[in-house]
């Protein structure tokens, strides 16, 4: 009786298993992208990106780490979908 209430309406709670784990699949695969993507920014310049962010307010450096974060972002989001 329980298994056969919805909720809100979208998913049982039988079928709900199923989409938790396909979510924290994505989860994950979405952090190691975004980690590799801030590593492979770090290692490819030739100076310390922490240093110019923080110490030296570089914002069109951070202005470009956010916008890799956003586009891995869209991707990730376009392969879920």
């Amino acid at each position: 009786m329980i298994d056969s209430i919805a909720i809100l309406g979208l998913v049982t709670l039988e079928g709900l298993l199923p989409v938790v784990i396909t979510t924290l699949v994505f989860v994950v695969i979405g952090l190691i992208v975004f980690a590799l993507a801030f590593l492979i920014i770090a290692k490819a310049a030739p100076f310390s990106v922490r240093k110019e962010i923080e110490d030296d307010q570089n914002i069109a450096l951070a202005i470009v780490i956010g916008s890799v974060i956003l586009g891995s972002a869209l991707i990730i989001a376009a392969a879920v979908h």
